[in-house]
């Protein structure tokens, strides 16, 4: 089988979520493979996050060069044609990163491209069996991946829970030699950094958060009810801040703000992948939502087929009384 890989997402210097269910997404494909890592960046604070990912896979390869301090996809993109081999098989989180790296790479490579990945079924000879959603998770589309020339798949974040407790013991190597040439013609100017709100719900151990479900602005108030009665702090997705329902701070996803409450409550969101990867750690996740094939059950620990509008108040109720 060919080399595999999994590109290593972190910030700040601290790995990212995704680096270890990137590492269970591969055991999914194949048990045997010694998976490699892959940790792009500069500075003092890469070597920890290298440390972090060695915990993770047998190998980690580290490239540091002053130009990829800020993730560039057009720099990376000139890195991975330069080191991987043409039939690799890499994995990236899905995010708007790899969004804009992988499908480029694949054309490069003369690879397949397979994006926001929500399940592995093994190998099939030369193929990769693979699950995607379609129709906003109505549907479930089931592939064969023929990866005889590599592969490049990004795994929808949190569609692969992590191995509590794991240590590969894994070995640094340093192959910021293998470089070359990552000029490109966009370059990173400044982080602009979101404005706190009212109240700053990456702090939150508990969070209610309100999707569509909700209905009108008026019912807001329910959910703040709930809340109070949780010790918790009303979030949501994007439709409702497009409402301006809330302030973009409440805002949860990949295009609002990261959390990583230790429990979620999810109120008539269906759980897109932008909304859901806006959540970290792990928490413990209640859906409630009148579809019963909403994407978010596939993620959430419970799922229950309600009306928010008729659950939250009889929760609050039992919870007061």
């Amino acid at each position: 089988m060919a080399q595999m890989f999994a590109y290593i997402a972190h910030k700040c210097g601290e790995i990212d979520d995704t680096a270890a269910e990137l590492a269970v997404a591969a055991k999914k494909i194949d048990a045997s493979a010694e998976v490699t890592a892959i940790v792009v960046g500069d500075g003092a604070e890469l070597d920890t996050v290298c440390q972090a990912a060695a915990k993770l896979y047998p190998q980690v390869w580290k490239f540091a060069h002053a130009d990829l301090a800020y993730p560039n996809a057009e720099m990376v993109r000139k890195l991975l044609v330069n080191v991987l081999a043409a039939d690799a098989i890499v994995l990236f989180p899905h995010d708007t990163f790899a969004m804009d790296l992988a499908p480029g790479l694949a054309v490069k490579l003369d690879s397949a491209y397979v994006p926001d990945i929500v399940g592995v079924d093994g190998m099939d000879g030369g193929a990769i069996k693979l699950v995607r959603q379609e129709y906003a998770g109505m549907a479930h589309a089931h592939i064969a991946c023929d990866a005889a020339n590599g592969a490049l798949l990004t795994m929808r974040p949190g569609s692969f829970q992590p191995e509590a407790g794991a240590d590969a013991g894994g070995t640094v190597t340093d192959k910021s030699g293998d470089i070359g040439d990552v000029s490109a013609k966009r370059r990173f100017l400044e982080i602009k950094v979101a404005e706190v709100g009212d109240v700053d719900i990456t702090k939150a151990d508990v969070l209610v958060s309100v999707g569509r479900g909700i209905e009108e602005q008026d019912n807001l108030e329910v959910a703040e009810e709930l809340a109070k009665a949780m010790g918790a702090v009303v979030s949501c997705s994007r439709p409702i801040v497009d409402a301006k329902w809330l302030e973009k701070s409440r805002q949860v996803g990949t295009s609002g703000v990261t959390v990583k409450p230790k429990v979620y409550l999810a109120m008539g969101i269906s759980g897109s992948f932008q909304h859901m990867g806006g959540i970290k750690g792990s928490p413990f996740i209640v859906a409630v939502n009148k579809n019963p094939k909403a994407p978010i059950f596939q993620m959430a620990d419970v799922g229950i087929v309600e009306d928010i509008l008729e659950f939250m108040p009889a929760l609050t109720e039992k919870l007061e009384g």
